[in-house]
């Protein structure tokens, strides 16, 4: 069975900026979460997947790459250096060490495992420990960006709330990535063994995962159809976030109200990367997945 979307690392320079942007988009953040490695999140939590913005706050910890060994911090600190937008991609996994050792034998990783431990703010103003294990996998053909498995150490309820569950723009859970590539083809091996799902190509594009769940990657001509207010060309990137809704007109009308601009096409309500620091939006609605 294919891997499931986990999480989107939308890496951002300013924190508190980008989370009051986020919130004039119809977002629920959590409070700020500080890892040991000199980051700090807040993010956007649904049913079983969320959004993480993240930022670089403590540059002296920030720990350097090394042979065997990937370095989360380092490497956003790095994609920082060319701009805001989604810098990572995460798959669940209930043992990221065996998915480490998987990576390693399909030639996609050759890193250890990483654990850590960070404290998280509940709803009614206490802590929790949380922990979780990440296993990396990467491609030369896809520099700049990264995969991971996320594996949460901890009981489900000290990190799922229903508190931050609920979004005023009606969000309900992250459905597809969508990637843009001069040639989606190339990436197919290592999308397949990322995820262990089996890939759909047709002409222009490239799907990986099940539906209501999976990674598309556009060629130029479906990237300038799906999303036209994003640059094509270059090497691979993330590009957008499908999320589904429960009204879109919903949606619609709280968008308006905070004066956020967006187009519709093809039934989906997009709103553009610059509106939501270098990752564009795409809502549609539950019935539509």
């Amino acid at each position: 069975m294919p891997r499931r979307l986990d999480h989107l690392v939308i890496c951002v320079h300013d924190l508190a900026k980008a989370a009051l942007d986020w919130q004039k988009l119809g977002f629920s953040l959590t409070p700020t979460g500080v890892h040991p490695f000199g980051t700090s999140n807040r993010l956007a939590m649904f049913g079983n997947n969320f959004l993480e913005l993240l930022a670089v706050t403590d540059t002296a910890a920030v720990p350097p790459a090394a042979p065997g060994h990937f370095s989360f911090a380092a490497h956003n600190q790095d994609f920082l250096r060319t701009g805001e937008g989604m810098s990572m991609l995460a798959l669940h996994s209930t043992d990221s060490h065996a998915e480490a050792a998987r990576f390693n034998a399909a030639d996609i990783g050759a890193y250890a495992p990483f654990d850590f431990g960070r404290d998280a703010m509940l709803p009614g103003g206490g802590v929790a420990r949380v922990g979780f294990s990440l296993a990396f996998a990467t491609d030369p053909a896809m520099p700049g960006i990264a995969f991971f498995t996320c594996q949460q150490r901890h009981p489900p309820e000290l990190f799922w709330k229903t508190e931050y569950q609920q979004h005023p723009n009606g969000a309900l859970r992250v459905v597809e990535v969508v990637m843009s590539a001069l040639e989606p083809a190339q990436h197919r091996a290592f999308l397949e063994h990322l995820t262990e799902g089996a890939a759909e190509l047709v002409p222009g594009r490239l799907t990986v995962g099940e539906r209501g769940d999976g990674i598309t990657v556009l060629g130029p001509s479906e990237m300038a159809r799906r999303l036209p207010s994003c640059a094509a060309g270059g090497s691979p990137r993330f590009c957008a976030a499908r999320l589904a809704v429960s009204d879109l007109d919903a949606t619609n009308r709280v968008l308006q109200n905070n004066g956020v601009a967006f187009e519709v096409i093809d039934a989906a309500l997009l709103i553009p990367p610059a509106a939501s620091h270098g990752l564009a939006l795409e809502f549609v609605e539950q019935k539509a997945i």
